[in-house]
C-alpha cells in the first residue's frame, strides 16, 4: 500500500470475558467480539522478586517463541478466542483498554498478543507496557489510590499478521515482562535502587 493507515481499514474491538478466573492458560478467559453481559474482574498477585520472564520479543531480539512457560503462571491473565472458522488478517495499530485497580501506588500493566496454533503452541506477535504512574503522560507522576479503578490504554504498536483458519487469537495481561522491560518494584520509588 502507498498509504497508512491502509485504505479501507476496519477497526475491530475484542472484549475480555471470564468468570473471574482467567489466570494461566488453564483459566476461563475468553476473547470475543461480543460485549460481555456482565463485568467480572480478574486478579493476580504480582511479585517483583519473581517477575514474568520475557520469552522472545523484539526488544530481546528473540523473535517469536512458544509462550508455554509464561502461560503456565497464575500471575498471567489469558484470554483466547475459539478456533477461527476463517482466517483473520490483522494489519494496523493495536491498543488495549483496561480498567485496573491495585493495592500498590504504582505498577506496570503488560500486554502480549499471541498466535495459538492448532497443536497448542502459542507464539508472541506484539507486546506493550504502561507504567501506571505515567498513565496521564510522561511529564508527571500520578499515583494510584487503593480501591480506585482507572481506565488505562496500552499502546501495543502496529503489526501485520495473518491468523490462519483453526488458529486462535490470544491476549496475555500481567505486570511484568522481564528483562525485556524493567520490572516495577511497586513502591513508587526508583526501580533501580
Amino acid at each position: 500500500s502507498d498509504v497508512w493507515p491502509l485504505a479501507g481499514i476496519r477497526y475491530t474491538k475484542y472484549y475480555l470475558h471470564s468468570d473471574g478466573h482467567a489466570n494461566s492458560r488453564d483459566g476461563n478467559g475468553k476473547l470475543s467480539t461480543t460485549t460481555p453481559e456482565s463485568a467480572v474482574s480478574d486478579s493476580f498477585i504480582y511479585d517483583p522478586a519473581n517477575p514474568v520472564p520475557s520469552v522472545g520479543g523484539a526488544r530481546s531480539l528473540g523473535g517469536a517463541r512458544d509462550q508455554a512457560e509464561v502461560e503456565s503462571r497464575d500471575d498471567v491473565l489469558i484470554y483466547t478466542t475459539p478456533p477461527l472458522a476463517d482466517g483473520v488478517e490483522l494489519t494496523g495499530p493495536i491498543s488495549l483498554v483496561l480498567y485496573v485497580s491495585s493495592s500498590a501506588k504504582d505498577t506496570d500493566i503488560t500486554a502480549k498478543l499471541v498466535d495459538v496454533h492448532p497443536d497448542g503452541s502459542a507464539y508472541n506477535i506484539q507486546d506493550g507496557i504502561l507504567r501506571l504512574r505515567y498513565r496521564d503522560g510522561l511529564t508527571r507522576k500520578v499515583w494510584m489510590e487503593k480501591g480506585e479503578i482507572y481506565e488505562v490504554k496500552i499502546d501495543m504498536s502496529i503489526s501485520s499478521r495473518y491468523f490462519a483458519k483453526g488458529h486462535k487469537i490470544r491476549l496475555q495481561v500481567s505486570s511484568s515482562n522481564f528483562p525485556n522491560y524493567e520490572r516495577n518494584l511497586n513502591t513508587g520509588g526508583n526501580n533501580y535502587d
